[in-house]
């Protein structure tokens, strides 16, 4: 693979206008990712999925290079009936289209000509091979003491002329003191066997709030991994949202550093998942000063083969007095074949906290099962209203209405 990635970059660094200090950069993060590979079970946070395996048995050979000067046609069929909402389409990796215009211009600045820097993540060989490939990160800032009218959609799509790449991209999120935004990430896809790496970083001035849910619904032979790596400051918010359901494979991780005083971070995602699916989710938050407030429920629903996984870590630092830190994971295995792998965490050097975490599995209810067949209901429609009813406690936790109520038709949820 070394000497292929090598071609590859050097593909990359002919059909774009790098800067010397840019070529510099990636070049420091090929080499880091060269040297630790694409992860595998030895490391922990890898323990229940192994993506080097992953990708030779459902994708074979990789090709790095991805040709971001060949310009794809915009399908508008794609885009979210019955909402207004502000656009950032990627397809195949590349931006096609950015659109903020319900918004006021001079309140939100887009920016696509700064330099690349470091993460703090460096032990992370995925965000190397980000920082390696990445075409052009763009930075969309939010001006201080505005809100969104509108939500923004960022659409990741792919099209059947790829198969067999990588692919990488990346976005950066400045929310500027008492600003406000809210993110739906729609993932579609045409194409298959594929691998994208995505990352995300939000910095949550003071009094910010980011409300982001990811909707992977659509079923697709892809592999995905998305990253998001999020900084608060005091009284900021952040909400997540997370819908694992249509890749082949995914794998979402969410590192939030609650660095401000009263900051919250609050984590909700659903597994729906059959046939051989195999996702992921790994929560990290870290909280760091006193004061700070942090909420986790991940619920998975199981069927034929279907594997899910959960690491999720509360951190306290010695400094983080008054901490109140709160995750719970569930699941509901529908198959004899289907798995659900958790891995909860409390790190704590404080001692005026109240933190706990837990993490349950199991079947459905035959009892129940037969007590609304009695009602009326057949097997079908039973399962159907256990599973509703074991779900809604995490699409209630979506504090938006309008984006609750589209969640619930995308996925058809009935009550």
């Amino acid at each position: 693979m070394t000497e292929k990635i090598k071609i590859d970059f050097e593909k990359t660094l002919k059909n774009s206008a790098f800067s010397e200090k840019d070529i510099e950069f990636k070049m420091k993060y090929l080499n880091k990712f060269i040297e630790s590979g694409l992860p595998n079970r030895k490391l922990e946070n890898w323990k229940f999925s192994d993506l080097s395996q992953i990708i030779q048995k459902n994708i074979g050979e990789l090709s790095f290079y991805n040709d971001y000067s060949i310009q794809n046609k915009v399908d508008t069929s794609i885009f979210v009936d019955g909402l207004e909402h502000n656009k950032i389409i990627f397809i195949n990796g590349r931006v096609e289209k950015i659109d903020f215009s319900y918004e006021d211009h001079n309140k939100v600045k887009i920016d696509d000509h700064f330099e690349f820097r470091a993460e703090s993540d460096n032990n992370n060989s995925l965000l190397s091979l980000n920082n390696a490939f990445t075409n052009k990160c763009f930075r969309i800032t939010i001006k201080k003491d505005y809100s969104l009218k509108k939500p923004l959609v960022i659409y990741h799509t792919t099209n059947n002329k790829i198969k067999s790449k990588n692919i990488n991209l990346k976005l950066e999120f400045e929310l500027e003191q008492n600003s406000s935004l809210r993110i739906i990430d729609l993932l579609k896809d045409e194409s298959v066997n594929n691998f994208i790496n995505i990352f995300y970083n939000f910095n949550l001035k003071e009094n910010a709030i980011l409300k982001n849910y990811k909707i992977d619904k659509i079923l697709n032979k892809n592999i995905r991994y998305l990253f998001n790596n999020i900084e608060q400051q005091s009284n900021s918010v952040s909400e997540t949202f997370i819908l694992s359901s249509g890749s082949n494979f995914s794998k979402n991780e969410v590192n939030c550093n609650l660095n401000g005083e009263y900051s919250s971070a609050f984590v909700n995602g659903i597994f729906s998942l059959d046939n051989e699916q195999q996702h992921e989710i790994r929560t990290i938050i870290n909280h760091l000063v006193e004061n700070t407030k942090s909420y986790q429920l991940i619920k998975s629903v199981l069927g034929k083969n279907a594997k899910s996984a959960y690491q999720g870590k509360i951190f306290v630092d010695s400094k983080a007095q008054k901490t109140d830190g709160y995750q719970l994971s569930k699941a509901i295995l529908l198959d004899e074949t289907s798995e659900f792998n958790a891995k909860p965490e409390l790190e704590i050097y404080a001692d005026d906290v109240k933190c706990s975490h837990g993490s349950a599995s199991g079947s459905l209810d035959e009892n129940t099962i037969f007590y609304l067949m009695s009602r009326g209901l057949n097997y079908k429609q039973s399962k159907e209203l256990l599973i509703n009813g074991f779900l809604l406690d995490v699409i209630e936790k979506i504090t938006d209405p309008e984006i609750k109520n589209l969640v619930k038709n995308m996925i058809g949820f009935k009550e």
